[in-house]
């Protein structure tokens, strides 16, 4: 008895019985004492009540999909200083880092606030391979490149939208007059379709997403509804996307120069090498260095103007039709049934930007203004879409090329700049393209490689090196867009978000909102079916 006395005496007055509490007790007072911010209360906007989702593992590779792929997209608002510093040898990961401080200093944290709300038992997360959110942990999983914290409710709604267009209109622009070529004038209701729909799986990955405060990410999504496997499949596909865009980054840029220096040729050691081989290794050689940056700020920076460089294009291609008198005087088939399955690729790659939807929606200030961003984004692609098409084809006919300034007549002024703006921008969005695929790759390092500098650039040099061989493997821009957009682009954009919504807002659906996620579904597999074999018979077809 005089033990508990001298025990409750070292505690002090200030520590008597009604002070302690046990876990549930703790648990009862953080949900009563939890007061949401306005950014919370918006996104649980049309969360239906009664889910009890936890969010995914944090451990669960890739656990540097959200930081990448933040940094890959919001290029409207940097995260930090320019730096040209190349990867060195140094300890834990500043990404790692930062997230560890900012649980230990913010315990409000929004998932860490959420998280008394999930009543999820211990046995259902097991058995689902789910997890509670914990705070990120030092392991020796780090990267030897900086990531910054992601954004989070940070973007106004225009730097959204510039966001959103930085990432769908880009090399998807220059081949839209090759779609109408395979595909006829009526193909641009495809486009127009496609527009509609994928904004609609958009809005679906938004609610998937408010379907659970820890959900943030495309593969966080895959974990839910899926759990671990759905995680590791999905994100494969969404690298694999990546990857193939880094490919075709290469067969533009060594096209493009082809068509300056259309002369050059090497022939040394019984190897034989045109300008398009030429130059594709060139380009290589000057992107290389950019993925060995430690710090890929300036590089966010810089890629801002892919916006700015897709009108630029787009007006100097009207600019030589009307000014320099091209002219407009190509007609063209009304359909093309024998082509049409490669233009529903190409159309498929210019709406694909779903990887990095939820990045977009989660770094918004306002994330209720999200379907508005993914409407503007959507109408402006397809006016610009549009208007490419129908000026290229016009000008060109049937003699365009899979890359409309490849016909752009080099005597005109309007035309150069066109051309060494679709060199340059590429060159720019090279390393942001590639860097998510190589952190999620240098995840899976030996615990003795963790961290080694040295490591890293031999990965990354090899990652490059590998986009090179396919691109010189595969110089067909068009058909390889094609696969992209029938065989990935299809999966990403509009087969599984509607698969996603169904599981996890399973039973609290109306008949009408389960017909229309069916029927976008089964339209996504029947496209993607017919032009993967198409893109693929197109591909042998030009290889022989």
């Amino acid at each position: 008895m005089s033990s508990w006395t001298k025990l409750d005496e070292d505690l002090g007055p200030e520590r008597g019985d009604d002070d302690f509490l046990t876990d549930d007790e703790e648990n009862q007072a953080h949900r009563n004492n939890y007061e949401p911010s306005e950014a919370e209360t918006e996104s649980e906007v049309g969360r239906p009540e009664g889910i009890a989702i936890s969010a995914p593992n944090n451990n669960a590779w890739p656990q540097s999909y959200w930081q990448s792929i933040d940094m890959y997209t919001n290029v409207m608002t940097p995260p930090s200083l320019p730096s040209l510093t190349f990867m060195r040898s140094r300890g834990p990961s500043f990404s790692s880092l930062s997230s560890f401080v900012k649980w230990q200093q913010a315990p409000d944290d929004n998932s860490s606030q959420l998280s008394g709300k999930l009543l999820a038992s211990e046995a259902s997360l097991e058995k689902e391979g789910l997890a509670a959110s914990s705070p990120p942990t030092l392991s020796a999983k780090n990267s030897v490149c900086e990531l910054p914290p992601p954004k989070e409710h940070s973007c106004s709604f225009s730097q959204a939208v510039l966001n959103g267009i930085n990432v769908l209109c880009g090399m998807g622009l220059i081949t839209t007059p090759y779609a109408i070529k395979e595909g006829g004038w009526l193909s641009l209701i495809l486009l127009a379709l496609f527009g509609v729909i994928c904004c609609y799986t958009g809005i679906l990955l938004m609610r998937c997403l408010e379907s659970c405060p820890g959900l943030r990410t495309y593969p966080d999504i895959g974990q839910a509804a899926f759990g671990s496997t759905g995680r590791l499949i999905l994100s494969i596909i969404l690298y694999l996307e990546l990857y193939g865009a880094c490919v075709e980054f290469l067969t533009m840029m060594g096209d493009n120069l082809a068509a300056i220096f259309p002369n050059t040729h090497i022939a040394f050691a019984g190897i034989h090498l045109q300008s398009h081989e030429i130059f594709a290794i060139t380009a290589t050689l000057v992107v290389l260095p950019t993925v060995w940056l430690q710090n890929l700020s300036l590089l966010s920076y810089l890629s801002v103007g892919g916006v700015g460089a897709s009108i630029l294009v787009a007006i100097l291609l009207l600019w030589v039709g009307a000014v320099n008198q091209v002219g407009f005087h190509h007609s063209g088939s009304a359909l093309n049934l024998s082509g049409l399955s490669v233009t529903i690729g190409i159309y498929g790659f210019g709406y694909a930007g779903h990887s990095v939807f939820p990045n977009i929606y989660t770094s918004m200030r306002k994330p209720s203004q999200f379907p508005a961003v993914l409407l503007t984004c959507g109408a402006f692609c397809f006016f610009m879409y549009t208007g490419v098409a129908i000026c290229g084809y016009l000008m060109f006919g049937d003699s365009v090329r899979s890359q409309f300034t490849l016909n752009m007549p080099e005597e005109f002024v309007a035309s150069k700049i066109a051309v060494w703006t679709t060199i340059v921008n590429p060159m720019t969005k090279y390393a942001l393209t590639i860097t998510p695929v190589a952190l999620s790759l240098e995840e899976l390092f030996p615990v003795a490689w963790m961290g080694s500098h040295l490591a890293s650039i031999l990965t990354r040099t090899v990652l490059v090196l590998s986009t090179l061989v396919v691109a010189l493997s595969f110089p067909f821009f068009g058909a390889v867009m094609a696969l992209m957009g029938s065989l990935l682009a299809m999966l990403v954009a509009i087969i599984f978000p509607g698969v996603c919504y169904l599981i996890l807002l399973k039973g609290r659906l109306t008949k009408s909102q389960i017909t229309t996620c069916v029927f976008v579904i089964m339209l996504g597999v029947l496209c993607s079916i017919i032009g993967t074999y198409s893109s693929i018979t197109k591909i042998a077809e030009q290889m022989d």
